[in-house]
């Protein structure tokens, strides 16, 4: 029996009843996220051919839930659950909900917070017709949209910004991500300036809580939660289970404490967010420098954004990662492509690696990138051996990839990599 990709997600409002929808798994898999309102509590995979009775999914469902209640109950100064009721499931589940998230209810948005979006895009016309129309359909809009067209090859990007009056647009004539990351820094006005991928639809609070993540004076940058949009293909799924930009559903803070607990093995400055939903105080910039143009689509590869957070660590600042700051990023659809994105990202990784060690000398990326790395795909080689089917199917390009990257940095080491502003 040819194995099924399709997997259907269901969002499911918790508020609105705790009886979960039946699900069949005859033909499909499941993606379950749960809300409780506008909040994201969890998300659970139900494979295809799984039996699952309505008692086992409802006992799943509070599995998948339970850590980011806890989370929240924990961030409060009264508890919201008995000690006992902390491993089983509590028959009063939506009242415990309801008293433990109610004071993340929002009753009223302001109409717009003054925060800069910028989209760096390239040839991805209708991806950024839907990125903008959901970012103008919010119900609590930012102020200021920036579009960086970056090296076009026609005016399609151009056309789209035409048909959104207020959307500034600018063109980077320079291929490169982070060049394009920079340019928007150059146009954006607002204190507050937050990057989405031409590729993502913002939820409807999304701009509330970029703002909201930085009234908190301390926060110098935050990321936010990504959610897969669809889940059609096989190189969609292999994303998501293994590659995803979702970072769970439960605040984290990432400072000086963090870095210093990590340094020896090189910290997993990655497990941060993604580059896809991320936001920076604008005057940052003028601490840290700007994006290493060196890294990302264009260069290197990827990795420009882990990279920036490293720095803004090194400097003494923190990033935050805010769930409630939600965007739903469409993946690569076909295996081809996923491939050829993998590549670049483990290109980019060695490649960073290797730059935030020699920025930090006492980091340990180097054993990072020529030990920990090289035992890491062993393991799998070992492990996809002989079909290397599904997330194996991969690994070559990665092992190219992390290969090429340690090239790249030899071969750029020297160059600038900050931009004349």
């Amino acid at each position: 029996m040819k194995q099924s990709f399709d997997y259907q997600i269901r969002h499911i409002q918790l508020a609105e009843s705790m009886d979960l929808p039946p699900i069949s798994t005859n033909e499909t898999g499941w993606y379950l996220v749960f809300w409780w309102r506008q909040i994201p509590i969890g998300h659970l995979f139900v494979e295809p051919g799984d039996v699952i009775t309505p008692d086992e999914l409802a006992e799943k469902c509070w599995q998948a839930i339970q850590p980011t209640l806890l989370a929240y109950r924990a961030s409060q100064t009264e508890s919201a659950l008995t000690d006992g009721a902390a491993t089983t499931r509590p028959a009063n589940l939506q009242e415990v909900l309801s008293t433990t998230l109610s004071t993340y209810d929002l009753e009223s948005l302001p109409a717009e917070v003054p925060i800069s979006v910028v989209i760096c895009t390239r040839n991805r016309a209708a991806d950024l017709q839907i990125a903008l129309q959901a970012l103008k359909d919010l119900p609590c809009k930012p102020a200021e949209i920036v579009v960086v067209d970056n090296a076009p090859t026609d005016n399609s990007t151009a056309r789209v910004v035409e048909k959104f009056p207020d959307v500034i647009y600018c063109h980077e004539p320079r291929p490169g991500l982070d060049i394009a990351r920079n340019s928007g820094i150059r146009m954006a006005t607002m204190p507050v300036m937050a990057y989405v991928d031409d590729d993502v639809q913002v939820h409807a609070h999304w701009a509330y809580h970029i703002w909201k993540t930085f009234q908190d004076e301390s926060v110098a940058a935050m990321t936010g939660l990504v959610i897969a949009a669809e889940l059609n293909t096989e190189a969609q799924l292999i994303f998501e289970k293994h590659w995803s930009f979702n970072r769970g559903y439960i605040d984290k803070t990432y400072d000086a404490a963090y870095l210093n607990r990590t340094l020896f093995a090189g910290p997993p400055i990655w497990e941060i967010g993604a580059g896809a939903n991320m936001a920076f105080r604008r005057d940052l910039f003028a601490t840290t420098g700007y994006f290493d143009e060196r890294l990302d689509v264009g260069a290197a590869g990827c990795n420009g954004d882990s990279e920036m957070w490293f720095r803004i660590l090194t400097h003494g600042y923190s990033v935050h990662y805010n769930p409630r700051a939600v965007v739903f990023h469409k993946h690569r659809q076909q295996l081809p492509a996923l491939k050829k994105q993998l590549f670049s990202y483990m290109r980019g990784h060695t490649a960073a690696a290797l730059i935030q060690q020699a920025y930090h000398p006492s980091a340990g990326y180097r054993r990072h990138v020529f030990k920990s790395l090289p035992l890491y795909y062993l393991h799998y080689l070992k492990a996809g051996f002989p079909s290397y089917g599904f997330r194996y199917q991969t690994i070559g390009m990665e092992i190219r990839g992390a290969l090429s990257g340690v090239l790249f940095y030899l071969k750029n080491r020297n160059r600038p990599s900050q931009p004349n502003v």
